[in-house]
């Protein structure tokens, strides 16, 4: 925003007057609510894939910077730890999800030829499973003063060490003075521009389903050696960037990572949300007057209200932008990991889409018969659980989350992407994989864990046996073939 952010050292003033800034905005949302200032349409998509960079040997390596300058690519950033980086694909129509597979692919193809020349290899996986606990330390934190000085405010609002209990199929319990840990989930991220009047069924419709997408895309079952949940990452992030010390949780302050706790009935209830609950951790100000430029005719840009919204790690985010002058919303989805393919990934939006789409849609909408609660739950029974999940789901009571997928939701999102105008060949091909995932009983996690349990019994180590996955796991990968078709070594 315009300012030195290794300089910065925030007075307690400067949270007051940010607070007040951020209800400006707010007031300045409102009014444009009100007024029908937004981009009404609706249908398009973009996508924001998170990479692993690695060694040769699998090992992560250190140097996005140096990545990047082979790239030569605007369309790649850096993330949180040096052995990530964030690829965002400019928004389509959904009605284009096979084109827009195929430019993913050709992307990928040619940024990975450039990666190979830092000695490089680039590889979509939910958690690296090579990553050590010696990896994630605040040394290995990407050379951006934004992540530096969010990391200081994160660790400073907690007061002592960033803890991790994760009880799976085995146990894993540590400790950090930082928040990299958080770096070692990689995530894919579905954004879904919606009219202001439709932002509430789309969000809900996310939320809903959010359960069976999860335990469907499971792709992270492994970190620090051991086998803990099909999507471990939800948890990781939870606890990785958990500021609240216990005292804090009994007292039922809500935690940054958020599910959230009810339906809504319009984007205003999130923005507002996180103004109740949740104070700001970077307080920085640029010099825009929202009201102002908003009386002025212009649109305002919200700076306040954004940078606050990007401190809140809802699963299904809302998101304000303004677009060649015009502002629109929408839902960016996180439930998701990174990878197996790109094939996978482009299955996995088609679902998301096309479900999200109809479900949005019906008459009677499934918000007025799933308690918020279960939706909770089946998001964390998906997260731990994966295709062992059992779901809960209006007019069935609980049900096997695979056969849940199969007989209800798949047809829906046929539907869906029917409405969005996909054609049926790329519509069905890309169910086709979720299909294929639920009758074969195989997605990245459960191919992970396979692959690691076989190479042990032939007498590798644990570690010997993850990287060996790993190597197997890029192999598959380059050749984009859905995981659900990976041999099992």
């Amino acid at each position: 925003m315009g300012k030195e952010l290794a300089t910065i050292a925030f007075a307690p003033e400067d949270r007051v007057n940010y607070r007040h800034k951020v209800r400006s905005c707010m007031d300045a949302l409102a009014q444009m609510l009100d007024a029908d200032a937004f981009d009404e349409r609706e249908g398009m998509t973009g996508l924001e894939i998170e990479l692993n960079l690695v060694e040769d040997d699998g090992r992560p390596a250190m140097r996005n910077a140096e990545v990047l300058g082979h790239l030569a690519d605007p369309a790649f950033q850096t993330e949180l730890g040096l052995f990530n980086l964030e690829l965002n694909e400019p928004p389509r129509p959904v009605g284009e999800l096979g084109a827009y597979r195929r430019d993913i692919l050709d992307r990928l193809r040619k940024a990975s030829e450039r990666a190979a020349k830092a000695d490089t290899g680039l590889v979509m996986i939910g958690m690296l499973p090579t990553l050590t606990a010696d990896d994630l330390v605040l040394a290995n934190l990407s050379a951006n003063e934004r992540y530096r000085l969010l990391n200081d405010e994160m660790a400073g609002a907690r007061g002592e060490q960033f803890h991790l209990d994760i009880r799976g199929e085995e146990r894993l319990r540590s400790s950090s003075d930082s928040i990299v840990p958080e770096a070692a989930c990689t995530s894919v991220q579905f954004h879904l521009q919606v009219a202001p009047g439709r932002f509430a069924p789309y969000w809900n419709a996310a939320q809903a389903i959010a359960g069976p997408q999860v335990a469907v895309g499971a792709n992270s079952p492994w970190f620090h050696g051991r086998r803990l949940w099909a999507e471990t990452r939800i948890a990781v992030f939870d606890q990785a960037t958990d500021v609240r010390p216990d005292e804090l949780k009994a007292q039922g302050v809500r935690p940054r990572v958020w599910f959230g706790e009810s339906w809504i009935t319009s984007v205003f209830d999130l923005f507002e949300e996180n103004v109740r609950y949740f104070p700001p951790l970077l307080p920085i100000m640029d010099d825009e007057d929202p009201l102002k430029v908003l009386n002025a005719g212009g649109i305002p840009h919200l700076g306040e209200l954004r940078l606050h919204n990007g401190t809140v790690y809802r699963w299904n985010r809302p998101v304000y932008d303004v677009m060649e002058g015009r502002p629109h919303l929408r839902v960016e989805n996180r439930v998701l990991p990174s990878g197996p393919t790109v094939a996978d990934l482009m299955a996995n939006a088609a679902f998301y889409l096309g479900l999200t789409r109809q479900l949005a849609d019906e008459e009677r909408p499934i918000w007025s018969q799933l308690p918020f609660a279960d939706a909770a739950d089946n998001f964390h029974r998906g997260a731990r659980d994966g295709f062992d999940a059992v779901m809960r789901w209006p007019r069935i009571g609980e049900i096997a989350v695979t056969d849940l997928v199969r007989s209800v939701l798949l047809p829906k999102a046929h539907q869906g992407l029917d409405r969005f105008g996909v054609d049926p060949a790329d519509r069905d091909a890309l169910l086709g994989i979720i299909d294929e995932r639920c009758r074969t009983g195989q997605n990245g996690a459960t191919w992970q864990t396979a692959t690691v349990r076989n190479a042990e019994r032939r007498g590798l180590s644990r570690q010997a046996a993850l990287h060996e996955m790993l190597r197997l796991y890029r192999l598959h990968q380059d050749t984009d073939e859905p995981v659900h078709t990976w041999p099992v070594a």
